[in-house]
């Protein structure tokens, strides 16, 4: 298997950790053991107790039975827990794909979503998310995508970067369409329940039949990214099987302190929600102003859920903005061109607490 280096990735590599304001963050603003601890009486003590023995590979039954609280359907034994969402991402590919294989990637995406297929030696169709349609996806589109050798269609819902939220009229379409065709749906839903309004938010994929996985993690909605937990939900035996016999390959286990820290993140993950859907909130107020100060340099599609939006640069080239930005006023934008987007489009994160300090920042580099 052959991997290219993960672009976003190494671009983060190089800036995250050096540069004042990161502007693009995909994630929610982190909190501290202890703040996360203060939500529950005895948790503290807890922690101190838990034993750091090796866990049960399929994830503790406790957190397990946490998790299935998300979906309407789930039981703890269709919870398979992964450190981080990029493991259930990875031997999902491997379990379920082989060579020549055909997939159908909803685009643009994070890169693993594709890669890891590739790599396996799988064909590739991007299902492409248009600007002009506000990020919608078509349905009919995707039926032209098909092949005869197509295995699986893979979604990001909702989605990053764009922030776009398919209608649950297309989102029972899809799940109809896979059913009919005998594929299978893995759904990446690690920013479900970051709607900005409740009310449209979709079932979750694995809650509609064998068909699908749903894919959810800690890091993003929820803002717990250093938890490094992440899991699939699934009612399909095989996928379960086939995933849990591969992860023996790789982690094996997850980190038992981590396990009980996201097991009490679950059982009060309602107060996560409600404060960094408060910091986006804040900070889409705060964008809107400036998009509408500055229409004839940006332009944007305002995003529906998530911690993101991916705003198009107007004049000049994107990459270039993006390195004198960081270079010139300490603030990192990540350009399009990672998500192999070439027109000119960028990532905003609007889940961290400094955004308008950030902005500030931007304001005062255009006014030079």
């Amino acid at each position: 298997m052959n991997l290219p280096p993960f672009k976003l990735e190494r671009y983060f590599a190089k800036y995250e950790f050096n540069t004042e304001f990161l502007l693009c963050s995909s994630d929610c603003e982190a909190m501290s053991i202890a703040d996360l601890l203060a939500f529950e009486e005895g948790a503290a003590e807890k922690l101190q107790n838990t034993w750091l023995g090796y866990t049960e590979s399929q994830g503790s039954p406790a957190l397990r039975k946490e998790i299935c609280n998300i979906y309407t359907t789930m039981q703890p034994e269709n919870i398979l827990v992964h450190t981080g969402a990029g493991e259930a991402i990875y031997l999902f590919m491997h379990a379920m794909l082989k060579d020549n294989d055909h997939i159908i990637v909803h685009s643009p995406h994070y890169q693993s979503l594709s890669e890891v297929a590739k790599g396996i030696g799988c064909q590739i169709s991007p299902w492409l998310a248009r600007e002009e349609n506000n990020w919608a996806l078509d349905l009919n589109e995707l039926r032209h995508l098909m092949r005869t050798t197509t295995k699986a269609v893979i979604i990001n819902m909702p989605n990053n970067p764009t922030g776009y939220l398919m209608s649950r009229a297309d989102f029972d379409e899809l799940n109809k369409f896979v059913q009919e065709k005998k594929l299978l749906l893995f759904s990446d839903e690690v920013y479900r329940e970051s709607e900005y309004d409740p009310a449209i938010r979709l079932p979750a994929a694995c809650d509609y039949g064998e068909h699908a996985v749903s894919l959810g993690v800690t890091s993003k909605t929820y803002g717990l990214a250093g938890l490094r937990i992440g899991w699939i939900a699934t009612k399909n035996k095989k996928v379960y099987e086939n995933m849990a016999s591969l992860k023996d390959y790789t982690t094996i286990c997850n980190s038992a302190p981590s396990e009980f820290l996201a097991e009490v993140a679950m059982r009060h993950r309602q107060k996560l929600i409600d404060r960094n859907l408060g910091i986006i909130q804040t900070n889409l107020a705060i964008v809107d102003i400036f998009f509408t100060n500055h229409s004839s340099l940006f332009t944007w599609v305002r995003p529906q859920a998530g911690s993101m939006g991916f705003p198009k640069l107007l004049k000049g080239d994107i990459e270039d903005f993006c390195d004198n930005l960081v270079r010139k006023a300490g603030v990192l934008l990540l350009p399009g061109t990672m998500y192999d987007d070439s027109r000119n489009h960028f990532r905003l994160g609007l889940g961290r607490k400094n955004f308008p300090q950030g902005i500030e920042r931007v304001e005062k580099y255009l006014a030079k």
